[in-house]
């Protein structure tokens, strides 16, 4: 089986990375979206929450899973039996830093990294993007699924 991990926080999911993650599930046979624990930052919204919501906007691909990992990529890699990390690339500045962490994956483990370039209509977008526009009042609902852009309002009105 072709087993492939997408990567990422997640802080929301954002039709670019849906974009990255439909286009992977029509390459591989499994995809794996799996969301970072990062306990030095405090998220938007809890892992939990970004899980679900991964679920939710996945849930048509029948070969995309969600999983919450900790530590090393290329750990949960192996442990999901994925040799390959699949990461959008939106601008050349992506790319000077994505090139290092996967040069130091494949040395470290193997698992390789395949490069998808983001669909041009997502390739400014990122999750604090979306947050900000929405926190100043902006209309952020193009770039994200609706229930998530409905997310987006009710925590940052809490806030």
């Amino acid at each position: 089986m072709r087993r492939a991990v997408c990567p990422g926080s997640f802080d929301p999911v954002t039709n670019g990375h849906l974009d990255i993650v439909g286009r992977a599930s029509r390459l591989f046979d499994e995809v794996i979206v799996g969301v970072l624990i990062n306990h030095s930052k405090t998220g938007l919204f809890t892992v939990e929450e970004r899980i679900e919501m991964l679920r939710q906007a996945t849930a048509s691909y029948g070969n995309v899973r969600v999983e919450s990992f900790h530590g090393l990529l290329v750990d949960f890699c192996r442990a999901q039996g994925a040799a390959v990390v699949i990461k959008g690339l939106r601008a050349v500045s992506d790319f000077d830093y994505e090139l290092q962490m996967a040069q130091m994956n494949i040395g470290l483990s193997g698992v390789e990294t395949l490069f998808m370039p983001t669909n041009p209509l997502y390739s400014f977008l990122s999750s604090s993007l979306v947050k900000d526009v929405v926190k100043w009042g902006g209309d952020a609902s193009s770039y994200v699924p609706d229930f998530v852009g409905e997310r987006l309002v009710t925590r940052l009105r809490q806030n």
